[in-house]
């Protein structure tokens, strides 16, 4: 009998049947978690959305005994050597790193791989592989470093952008039909912030290509891959909790296969969190409504830190009404922005960059065109994009998606009449803090840099910091795939094969009671706020008060807004009971993700007195390098705490920015300065 079973009445074991079939369960530490609800959950098959070389034996054997108790939930045991939450674009890379390692290892993921928001990218890859001039990566690093306004810590920026060019090789390898110049080479077009020569030798072309769908070549190349290698996957599995150990060690996840509502304990020696950003606490963005912040939640109830999410980016051209992304590569391509008048603004706010200085100047010289009346439209709350000047063939060759999506959203012709386009959230540059290998980090006051043992993050998800208080267009790509890899790499140095797992222990946040019983409140919520109600609230206070500009006053008030927003979760109304394809407590769940991130962001945006990068504050215009060159950091408590911490759900702190490289004799620290563009 599993420890989390004899912890309640109730047992139900599961058949080595689903140990064969998940290709790592444990039939001896099967179980049931005993009464923690209203009522008990009803038989279901095993799993079988498995993926991998045991997946036919899954579908045909595979059966499960649940518990007489009718206060039963099933739990099924795997053990693995490492785990991966998330089948985007860091954890497929992540998956076929640690296969090749010989490691035992499985991907648990809430969507069919392919499907994973990476599938959303357009415009490219950014690497200094020469192919269009000469380039060097100490050019793309300084280009990074000024982009991210000084916030971004120079040694993970160094890593990043050295490795990059071995990183895209290695995609072509694995079969990433990138679009290629008349000799042949990887294509690359000019993309915002990108340089020579440390900012004095004109526009870059580092951002390689497959025409305007990077992010789907990509996804499906890695998945392809990621299959090659035999790699083992959970498909729609939500994953609800890290599973911490009372020495602060990561030691799995609990998740919830949604198919069949049974409940799956991973127990694994390193966990890598790729679980993508939170874009869905806003209104408006160009998320997917599946970017919901699962994994940044996770640590957040795990009672670990998140890193400077008040750096919310606003991409400069989502579709006005619709907020589908149009990628910068129009830009690069040639295209531009024009204001009531004709006038191409972009050259006042930006001589030099124009239309292809850093997304956060874009955006704000977008807005303040708007407030100062030159938008466009009869509202004259829009601003126009034109690829109309540009020759048919090369709209069809190098932007035939952009082509396709302003036809059906803003029913445009781009060979003929310009986008109608407005800033739109788009991209989270804090997360989950880690160093530039991929480990999370606990800071404390001894040591801002302390790492949390058996847990890693890549992508979105984490806060490196490769891009600080803004990313530079085509860096997103390029941070997914260098640190999944890295996670991987940092795994298979510290763990050995089939290295013997150690017993989980009584704790209930260790066996997993704590979510179990969480997971239960939610599923059995009587209040009186569906969750789309709730989340619409969330919505509008962060479109309201989070925007592309933010006052003392906004933000105070949204933090007001947001805190009672986040309390009204424990008046949540839930309707379906049942545990099979629950959509109604999956929403909820993902609603409590959003809401803790959102809590996070507005506060640790009301605490920054400065304007740096994506976070631009018209009461304090300058920014603060003395005073406010530091990582927020930022705790939340759960919805029913409200005096947990100094501002009430939410504690925030701050850790210092790492400024030394790693290869010091290739490249040494860039000091801030001015930041023009």
């Amino acid at each position: 009998m599993s420890l989390l079973a004899a912890a309640r009445s109730g047992v139900a074991a599961a058949s080595s049947a689903v140990a064969r079939a998940a290709a790592a369960a444990t039939p001896a530490g099967g179980g049931a978690v005993g009464a923690v609800g209203r009522r008990g959950l009803h038989a279901t098959p095993a799993p079988r959305a498995v993926v991998g070389a045991a997946a036919q034996a899954a579908r045909e054997d595979a059966t499960t005994t649940t518990a007489q108790s009718p206060h039963a939930y099933p739990i099924i045991d795997h053990e693995y050597d490492a785990i991966v939450v998330g089948a985007g674009g860091a954890g497929l890379r992540a998956m076929i790193g640690l296969c090749e390692s010989g490691l035992k290892a499985a991907c648990i993921t809430k969507l069919f791989p392919t499907r994973s928001h990476t599938v959303a990218a357009q415009g490219g890859i950014n690497a200094s592989l020469g192919n269009m001039h000469e380039d060097k990566y100490q050019w793309h690093m300084y280009d990074t470093v000024k982009g991210s306004d000084y916030l971004g810590d120079q040694d993970a920026i160094q890593y990043m952008t050295k490795v990059a060019p071995e990183a895209v090789i290695e995609l072509e390898h694995y079969g990433l039909p990138f679009s290629r110049t008349e000799s042949g080479h990887i294509y690359q077009r000019a993309f915002g912030g990108q340089s020579r020569e440390f900012g004095d030798g004109g526009q870059a072309y580092r951002c390689a290509a497959a025409a305007d769908r990077t992010g789907h070549a990509m996804l499906h190349t890695l998945y392809g891959q990621a299959l090659k290698h035999d790699a083992t996957f959970f498909v729609e599995y939500f994953a609800l909790d890290l599973l911490m150990d009372d020495d602060g060690r990561c030691r799995g996840v609990l998740a919830l296969c949604m198919e069949d509502g049974t409940l799956h304990r991973f127990r694994s020696h390193e966990t890598i969190l790729a679980t993508g950003g939170y874009g869905r606490c806003y209104f408006s963005a160009t998320s997917a409504h599946t970017c919901t912040g699962d994994g940044n939640a996770m640590v957040a109830r795990a009672g670990l830190p998140l890193q400077d999410l008040e750096f919310v980016q606003f991409h400069p051209t989502g579709i006005y009404g619709a907020g589908c992304l149009i990628t910068e590569g129009s830009r690069g391509e040639g295209g531009f922005l024009k204001n009531s008048i004709g006038e191409r603004f972009m050259e006042r706010y930006a001589p030099s960059a124009k239309d292809l200085a850093s997304r956060d100047v874009v955006s704000r010289a977008m807005t303040m065109e708007i407030q100062e009346g030159r938008g466009v439209g009869p509202d004259k709350d829009h601003i126009l994009l034109h690829l109309d000047h540009l020759p048919p063939e090369l709209l069809n060759k190098r932007l035939p998606g952009i082509s396709e999506t302003a036809k059906i959203f803003a029913g445009v012709d781009v060979t003929k009449e310009p986008i109608p386009v407005l800033p739109t959230v788009h991209y989270n540059m804090g997360g989950i803090p880690t160093n530039w290998r991929g480990e999370v980090l606990s800071p404390t006051k001894e040591d801002p840099n302390a790492v949390v043992p058996g847990l890693l993050a890549a992508g979105e998800a984490a806060c490196a910091s490769v891009h600080g208080a803004n990313r530079l267009g085509a860096n997103s790509l390029l941070d997914i795939v260098v640190f999944g890899r890295a996670c991987a790499h940092r795994v298979a140095e510290r763990l050995k094969p089939n290295t013997p797992h150690e017993p989980l222990g009584n704790a209930p946040q260790t066996t997993g009671e704590a979510s179990v019983e969480s997971l239960d409140d939610v599923r059995w919520a009587d209040g009186g706020t569906r969750t789309s109600v709730l989340r619409l609230e969330m919505q509008k206070a962060m479109q309201n008060h989070a925007a592309v500009f933010r006052t003392q006053k906004t933000l105070a008030a949204g933090c007001d807004k947001l805190d009672a927003v986040y309390a009204k979760y424990g008046d949540l109304k839930i309707s379906d009971r049942e545990m099979v394809w629950n959509t109604d407590l999956i929403e909820a769940l993902e609603l409590r993700n959003l809401l803790q991130n959102a809590v996070v962001t507005m506060h640790s945006a009301e605490a920054r007195k400065e304007s740096r990068g994506a976070h631009a504050r018209e009461d304090f215009t300058e920014r603060d390098d003395v005073a406010w060159r530091k990582h927020t950091l930022g705790w939340v408590a759960p919805h029913d705490e409200p005096a947990a911490h100094p501002r009430g759900f939410v504690k925030i702190d701050y850790r210092p920015v790492i400024n030394e490289t790693l290869y010091p004799e290739e490249q040494k620290p860039f000091p801030p300065k001015a930041r023009v563009y």
